[in-house]
Order: C-alpha cells, then sequence, then structure tokens
C-alpha cells in the first residue's frame, strides 16, 4: 500500500465532500437528528463550498492511497503560536493504517515551520474514532469545551 500526502485540488473536491460528510455523520450518530445531519453536511461538504476551501487552502492535504484519496486534513495558524485543526477525516476503509498520523504529522510541521508551539482541536463529545487518536497523539482536554491542546515543536 503505497501512501502519499499532498496538497489538494479541485479534482479531490468529490472525495473530500463524500468522506468528511460521512465521517462526520459517524461521529454524531445518535446525537443529532437526521434532519439535523443532512444540514450540517449540506452546508459544510457540498461541492461548491469543499471546492471553495481547497481553493483558500483549508484542506491543506489529502492522503492518496494507490491514487485514490483516503484522508483529508485542513485548517489554519489561528495566532502566532497556535495551529488549528478545522477538518480530519479517514475513510473508513483506509482506517487503522497509519494514514490519520501521516496526515497529523504532515500538518503539524508545516505549522510548526510557521511558528506553531501548541495545536488544538474541537472534537465532539463522545467522539469514539477522534479522541481516543488525538489521546494517542499527546492532545488533552483543558477544560470541558470539546478542545484538545498539545505542545508542538522546539520551543
Amino acid at each position: 500500500m503505497k501512501i502519499s500526502i499532498i496538497k489538494p485540488n479541485a479534482k479531490h473536491t468529490n472525495d473530500i465532500s463524500r468522506i468528511c460528510a460521512t465521517g462526520w455523520r459517524q461521529t454524531v450518530q445518535g446525537v443529532h437528528s437526521e434532519a439535523y445531519q443532512l444540514k450540517n453536511v449540506e452546508y459544510w461538504y457540498n461541492h461548491k463550498r469543499v471546492l471553495e476551501d481547497i481553493e483558500k487552502g483549508t484542506y491543506t492535504h489529502v492522503a492518496l492511497v494507490d491514487d485514490k484519496v483516503a484522508g483529508t486534513i485542513g485548517g489554519i495558524m489561528t495566532a502566532p503560536n497556535i495551529s488549528e485543526i478545522y477538518v480530519f477525516y479517514v475513510d473508513e476503509v483506509f482506517r487503522y493504517k497509519g494514514i490519520g498520523t501521516k496526515l497529523l504529522h504532515e500538518f503539524t510541521n508545516i505549522h510548526i515551520n510557521c511558528g506553531a508551539t501548541e495545536q488544538v482541536v474541537s472534537v465532539e463529545e463522545g467522539n469514539t474514532l477522534g479522541i481516543p487518536f488525538y489521546l494517542s497523539h499527546g492532545f488533552r482536554q483543558r477544560e470541558q469545551d470539546k478542545r484538545y491542546w498539545r505542545k508542538i515543536g522546539n520551543k
């Protein structure tokens, strides 16, 4: 299995939309109504919005497995030393194969080079897919506000 981490482009839009919509719905299943889920997916993960976010640089990386999009990550520097992950999903077919770790590593290294010393991500309460992953990568919840933090870089 050949894994490549690259910058996304327009041809990845449909796959990113699908992976994010499915992944988000899996994290909130049983928590939010079907109507709310559909409305949220329609707003955040529609083709036009995802393409705009790719072009703006909000989606920063995709993981390709043998040229098939397997996952995506994105976010920005929200302060001179704060790296924030906005979106991070791996297709369920490719989970538990190190793809998420590779995406996080690439994303983090770019932000460390931009001066980040801390990284934050908001995680839905009860997210049994995301929370264990983040905890295993050094993130800790500071307060009961769905945000997990970790120190990064050498500073």
